[in-house]
């Protein structure tokens, strides 16, 4: 983590530690005041560091990147250096205190920072989020984003693999000032466009889409002679510089220019905005058919991307109140109901707003009555098995089995999926049941495949990746998320890469890749959290999967103080406790530490109380942690989840049996 805290007169001093390689490298202390770097080589030391993203660079990678020719003494340099950063970046870090922001970490040296506290790192994140966004916001992000940039990438390192990196940022920079171009065409304002797409193809001639977009932008600002001068231009430059010939699209839009058609009328937000406009003038406010037409926008909205799913989620509950005025136990049954967006997490994302469907759908199930269509009863019992995932109740599997008896029932395979999706969420009641959340993919896979229903398809494989990641089977896991990957590229599913490069850092650790290799396995996925718009997913999973890791590999549970460990504190507690040297606290929190919910981490929780109740000699504890996870002996604690792992079960239940004294306790 990039903030740290220290101990000092009058209490611990926090400080927050922001860097930059946009430009110079640079780093600010939390009041904005230039941390100091020293020289050129400590400067190239962090630099370097910072490319790395959190994974470990060893020393004699940190020689070969600061000289050509090293010197006598280049190790011991190295040292002097980092020794120097430490004192510029921790200032108020006691003697002989480890450092926690540039760490020394098996061979080498690795900067934990946090993915906000990087610019370059925060600006590619930013450019990614765009990409799933509607117009208005990728704009602004692109803005942001942008105006982050100070000059050149790493512009004081004058290295190779300085030169690397530095021309792969700008690359991605280039790509954000097109798209930001195209958020300003999207929103009519396409003479805003003119002055920024007109220095970026006088720097970058070889952009085509640059061109392409600065004469569009001419032509509906009403410029069509400035517009056709400009593809003259761009022909010239090409063929002079390049000896290349436009390629297709710009020919293209030449050809429409001079034909005074409308360029590029297909384009989805024109094809969208002609459909919005029918349907304005076509259906009146507060018909019934618009609310129906919402949710099946929300349920569209919601695998867009991260800014659709939080809009999705945002504006749901809105359609369910809209449709309980209007006091239609049908038509409230069918918004609620018809939400059917598939679900691979277990712990929601609103809990309160989860509570609140559930609530609204056992009203529409009351209101239904007994001669109400099927298909809706079914929806509505789907609905409420999926929103009460992760919790201790019955209701949720009761009405997942109602839901699939009457779909199979039907032989309706959308409905069907919807009833299975439900049934996976409900399947956590135990331990060691990854085989049978198995089979249910399997079962959504083949379903999906026979009826053209991608997300359902998506969903499938996402199970079986988390299933045969549990049953240690990481070739059939592999397959899945490959196939995911592929479904989702074709689909638009941006969402399924969080899971699919998650699951692909767990493999890493669960395949025993040593110690620090599979750390920075989990810190470079730790971006793709970041505004991913899942807070059940992304709070508090990446510190959870470095304290399972720790304890897998029987290293202190040692984590800085403003860890947030999100709904995972409670289990993570007694452990960090104990690496503090708290033994009389951690026993008091191992005893009001919970069961772990019903959910994908039940398996990696149970091992951690395990292991702190092991540690303290809680022997009521030990018990019940092994009894929880006898049933799951033969899995790989966590890898159900496809994000994190602890290790095999069966190494924890020996564990746990060896520290009880007898295997018949």
């Amino acid at each position: 983590m990039s903030a740290v805290r220290w101990p000092g007169r009058g209490g611990e001093r926090s400080v927050r530690v922001n860097f930059g390689v946009l430009g110079p490298v640079t780093a600010w202390d939390d009041t904005g005041a230039p941390v100091d770097l020293r020289g050129p080589r400590h400067r190239a030391v962090l630099a370097r560091l910072i490319a790395a993203r959190g994974r470990v660079v060893p020393v004699g990678h940190l020689v070969e990147d600061l000289w050509d020719d090293p010197p006598a003494g280049a190790v011991g340099a190295v040292r002097t250096f980092v020794a120097a950063l430490r004192r510029g970046l921790e200032p108020h870090r006691p003697p002989r205190q480890p450092a926690r922001l540039l760490v020394t970490d098996g061979p080498g040296y690795a900067l934990r920072a946090a993915p906000d506290t990087v610019d370059a790192w925060r600006f590619e994140t930013a450019v990614a989020d765009a990409a799933d966004a509607l117009p208005r916001p990728t704009l602004d992000r692109l803005d942001a984003a942008l105006g982050l940039w100070r000059g050149p990438g790493y512009a004081d390192v004058d290295r190779s693999w300085a030169h690397a990196e530095r021309a792969r940022l700008d690359q991605v920079r280039l790509t954000a000032v097109e798209r930001r171009a195209e958020a300003l065409l999207t929103l009519d304002r396409a003479a805003d466009a003119v002055p920024d797409l007109d220095a970026h193809v006088a720097d970058h001639p070889w952009r085509e889409d640059g061109w392409r977009l600065l004469a569009l932008a001419l032509y509906r600002a009403g410029r069509q002679a400035d517009a056709l001068a400009v593809l003259r231009r761009a022909r010239e430059l090409l063929r002079d510089q390049l000896g290349l010939d436009p390629g297709p699209r710009l020919r293209r839009l030449e050809t429409d220019l001079r034909r005074q058609a409308d360029p590029e009328p297909s384009g989805p937000a024109h094809v969208w905005a002609e459909a919005a406009a029918a349907y304005q003038r076509s259906v009146v406010p507060g018909a019934r058919a618009r609310l129906e037409s919402t949710v099946g926008l929300l349920r569209s909205l919601a695998v867009t991307g991260p800014g659709g799913l939080a809009a999705a989620r945002d504006q749901r509950l809105a359609a369910i109140d809209a449709a309980e005025q209007l006091g239609d136990p049908d038509l409230t049954a069918r918004v609620i109901g018809g939400y059917d967006v598939p679900a691979i997490w277990t712990r929601s994302d609103d809990p309160e707003q989860a509570a609140r469907v559930v609530t609204a759908a056992e009203r529409a199930l009351a209101g239904l009555g007994p001669d109400g269509p099927e298909t809706t009863r079914a929806r509505l019992l789907a609905t409420v098995a999926v929103e009460s995932r992760g919790l201790p109740s019955t209701r949720g599997p009761e009405a997942a089995r109602q839901a699939e008896a009457i779909a199979r029932r039907l032989a309706d395979p959308a409905l069907l999926a919807q009833a299975l999706n439900g049934v996976f969420l409900q399947t956590f009641h135990r331990t060691g049941l990854a085989a049978e959340r198995d089979a249910v993919g399997a079962e959504l896979v083949a379903l999906a495949a026979r009826h053209g229903q991608a997300p359902v398809e998506i969903l499938g494989h996402l199970i079986r990746m988390q299933a045969r990641g549990a049953l240690a089977d990481f070739a059939g896991a592999d397959a899945h998320a490959d196939a995911a990957d592929r479904l989702a590229d074709r689909h638009e599913s941006p969402l399924t890469g969080v899971f699919t490069t998650w699951y692909r850092a767990m493999r890493t650790a669960a395949t025993g890749a040593p110690y620090p290799r599979a750390e920075a396995a989990y810190r470079s996925a730790a971006p793709r959290l970041t505004g991913c718009g899942m807070p059940g997913v992304a709070r508090g999973l990446l510190p959870l999967a470095l304290l399972c890791l720790r304890v897998w590999h029987d290293r202190p549970a040692d984590f800085p103080d403003d860890t947030d460990w999100g709904p995972y504190a409670p289990w993570a507690r007694p452990l960090v406790l104990l690496a503090a040297d708290r033994p009389a606290d951690a026993a008091v929190a191992l005893r009001r530490t919970p069961a772990p919910p019903p959910d994908l981490l039940c398996e990696a929780l149970w091992c951690l109380t395990g292991r702190a109740a092991a540690a303290l000699g809680d022997r009521a504890a030990m018990r019940r942690a092994r009894a929880a996870l006898a049933p799951a002996a033969h899995e790989v604690a966590g890898a159900g989840s496809g994000m994190l792992t602890a290790g095999p079960v069966a190494t924890h239940l020996d564990r746990l049996t060896a520290a009880l004294g007898t295997a018949s306790e």
